[in-house]
């Protein structure tokens, strides 16, 4: 049954992950379901999360073809940002986490629900260069994504999407790579020292696999609005739960 869970989990993770850049407000709710700790289930899903990258740069190739200037530029920065944030979640005592956590994911939320506006303010500005403020910005999340992560992928679509000339479903594809480059050291990070729940992550790794490779299909066909107001509800009903849990 445990089994089943996550993989379902992961599926509908890799799925949100793909289209609204929600992955970690499916996949970590259901290593909590399960029993794990706070922080054991946050580093446990970082480096499920792996596998999801893997699935959507592969469900990506067309969107991505192109695009290696842009990565090598930009992949360095999001690497080191998610080191950093892993190394913050290894040296936070667990309950600052269990407490933090909350005011990320209804933060988060709040992005998601004004993301339509973020990206109209993009197209009204006609220049797509990404200045100093939208890197920063990038670094900032890979750090957020390496420390806990859920709607990360939000964050760093809105900045791709300010920063450089490029469709939704391309920048779906890079945002996936550069969060993917944060979300892979830390992973490596949190196998080496962190509390990895090693048998959770093959059902969730392959849900999460197989729903990172659909998601890029379903961005290209479907418009995602109603789903992206639907995933931030629910998150904000995630949020809400936590904090009674964690208050």
């Amino acid at each position: 049954m445990t089994f089943l869970l996550l993989v379902g989990a992961g599926i509908a993770a890799g799925l949100s992950g793909s289209i609204a850049g929600l992955a970690s407000l499916f996949s970590y709710p259901a290593l909590l379901a399960v029993g794990l700790p706070a922080t054991a289930a946050n580093v446990t899903n970082t480096v499920a999360l792996a596998f999801s990258t893997i699935g959507q740069a592969a469900g990506s190739r067309p969107e991505l073809t192109g695009q290696g200037a842009v990565l090598r530029r930009f992949a360095p920065l999001t690497v080191a940002g998610g080191a950093a944030g892993a190394g913050l979640l290894l040296v936070t005592p667990p309950g600052v986490f269990e407490r933090v956590v909350p005011f990320l994911v209804g933060g988060a939320e709040a992005v998601l629900l004004v993301q339509p506006r973020i990206r109209a303010a993009a197209v009204r500005r006609g220049s797509h260069e990404a200045g100093p403020g939208v890197i920063a910005g990038m670094v900032a999340v890979a750090v957020y994504g390496g420390y806990f992560g859920a709607a990360a992928g939000v964050l760093m679509l809105a900045l791709v999407l300010v920063g450089l000339p490029v469709s939704l479903a391309r920048g779906n594809a890079i945002k996936a790579v550069l969060l993917g480059a944060a979300n892979a050291v830390a992973a490596v990070g949190f196998a080496l020292f962190g509390p990895v729940e090693w048998a959770a992550v093959p059902p969730l790794a392959l849900g999460l696999l197989v729903g990172g490779w659909c998601g890029p299909q379903v961005v290209r066909r479907l418009p995602a609005d109603a789903l992206r107001i639907a995933i931030a509800l629910a998150g904000v009903g995630l949020a809400v739960a936590l904090a009674v849990q964690a208050w």
